[in-house]
């Protein structure tokens, strides 16, 4: 059991509410469960109470044992000095305030509605691929898609907590940002980190006084991703070292380890010595990505500022010393794609919340509308319970579904979950004598299905 359940029973009055009486004997009648708090302090901020026939208002606070109340240090901050009911499952020893009366303590567990309680340990055992993968069907569709809009939203919402960490380490510069989080976006799940940490250590300002020739563009990204320290056999290799060595001593740069590169297990076009010839080509043809991003109105004006065309020796390698059949070697628009979804639309986002301009928060839900779901292991199994993404905004919201809420059992904070456990409970669930004390401490024996462990998304580093 956890203390989110009694918040839960508490907020919604899911308890019987009939009699209610404190351990010392007095009458309680609640008149309002109050505003949950979220933060520190109380549980719940500004309750209205009746206490044998007493009107209190203030704060409730609520532990699965009253011995809580000490063990979190509570009787020594002043916030807890407004409770006026300590709510809780056992009350193992008595909670007295700072003056040594002592605090009126409701033990919730006679009143609690069995069928709901066995629900819930139900869905907080469950070994199931999600809790509530046997009722979701009872959730209409209505709901079920309101959250999925909420979750998209809280998704973003929660990108711009690191995006805001980033401006701030660059002083606010907004290209500098973006030029980071893009070069992170390209790396992939597998080279992500080495992709930030090369835009880190080779400043957007320093590219963008050799934007006009490839061959320095190149020979700075290269050479600090530490990827030129070698002896080579094709001259075109040997003349990026040879400009690197002129540009690094210019500037003063700093490469990163060449060992930070991941390339086993990948298919040769997603190489990051190819990833970083099409970044190379994408500073050659635009110096500010970021300002092609805000006037961008949809995704195909997108997918065509992402259109490049390697230079010759790229076109027939896929590492340095090592020829191979020639191809374009393109983005494609799976990539572009899934740089809309992990970059470029979070950014938009970000970008609208700070400067409070509402046009690019909606231009980015209108970019993930647009833009094709996703195809991964996750999807495909929330295919099979019925909720089939069409659109990135879908699958986006049910990958931070099944990462944030079912992984973590959170069911009392999603709508869905609150949704089956709020369902009237049967009369033969409210004929059932209360719960024994031992019951709520033990864990319900649920037969599960088998199902193999969450992968992470397919080429998409979120």
């Amino acid at each position: 059991m956890k203390e989110d359940f009694l918040h839960f029973v508490w907020r919604l009055r899911r308890f019987r509410p009939q009699n209610l009486l404190t351990t010392t004997g007095e009458n309680v009648e609640l008149i309002d469960p109050g505003q949950h708090n979220t933060h520190a302090g109380p549980d719940f901020l500004n309750a209205r109470i009746r206490i044998d026939g007493t009107l209190w208002a203030g704060s409730v606070e609520m532990h699965l044992r009253s011995s809580q109340w000490y063990a979190h240090r509570h009787e020594q901050d002043p916030n807890y000095e407004n409770v006026i009911l300590h709510v809780v499952l056992d009350e193992d020893q008595p909670v007295k305030y700072a003056n040594g009366k002592r605090i009126p303590c409701l033990n919730l567990r006679p009143y609690l509605h069995p069928g709901l309680a066995r629900q819930y340990l139900r869905l907080l055992h469950s070994e199931q691929w999600i809790p509530c993968q046997n009722q979701l069907y009872k959730v209409p569709d209505i709901k079920r898609q309101l959250w999925l809009d909420r979750l998209l939203v809280e998704r973003l919402e929660q990108r711009t907590v690191q995006l805001a960490e980033r401006l701030a380490a660059n002083r606010q510069d907004w290209e500098e940002t973006f030029y980071q989080s893009l070069a992170w976006g390209l790396g992939l799940r597998v080279n992500a980190d080495a992709f930030l940490m090369l835009a880190e250590a080779t400043p957007l300002k320093v590219l963008q006084r050799h934007r006009n020739s490839i061959l320095q563009l190149e020979a700075l990204l290269f050479g600090q991703a530490g990827l030129l320290e070698q002896e080579f056999q094709d001259a075109y290799p040997q003349q990026l070292q040879q400009e690197y060595r002129f540009l690094q001593a210019k500037f003063k740069l700093e490469p990163i380890s060449a060992n930070l590169w991941k390339f086993m297990r990948m298919r040769p076009a997603n190489f990051p010595t190819v990833r970083l010839a099409q970044w190379a080509t994408l500073h050659h043809r635009t110096g500010q990505l970021f300002s092609k991003m805000l006037v961008a109105n949809n995704v195909k004006e997108i997918e065509n500022a992402f259109v490049v065309e390697l230079s010759n020796y790229w076109q027939t390698h896929y590492r340095f010393d090592k020829a191979s059949s020639k191809s374009t070697k393109s983005l494609g628009k799976a990539r572009v794609h899934l740089l809309i979804i992990n970059v470029i639309a979070p950014f938009l986002f970000f970008y609208g919340k700070a400067r409070d301009e509402d046009r690019y928060q909606e231009r980015a839900l209108q970019l993930l509308e647009e833009v094709p779901a996703e195809k991964n292991h996750i999807l495909r199994e929330w295919g099979m319970l019925g909720l089939n993404a069409g659109q990135a905004a879908q699958s986006q919201a049910l990958l931070y579904l099944k990462r944030h809420y079912c992984d973590e059992r959170r069911c009392l904070d999603c709508a869905i979950g609150c949704q089956i456990l709020n369902q009237p409970s049967t009369a033969q669930e409210e004929a059932e004598p209360y719960l024994p004390i031992w019951w709520l401490d033990t864990a319900v024996a649920t037969k599960s299905m088998e199902s193999s462990p969450a992968e992470q998304e397919e080429d998409s580093p979120h």
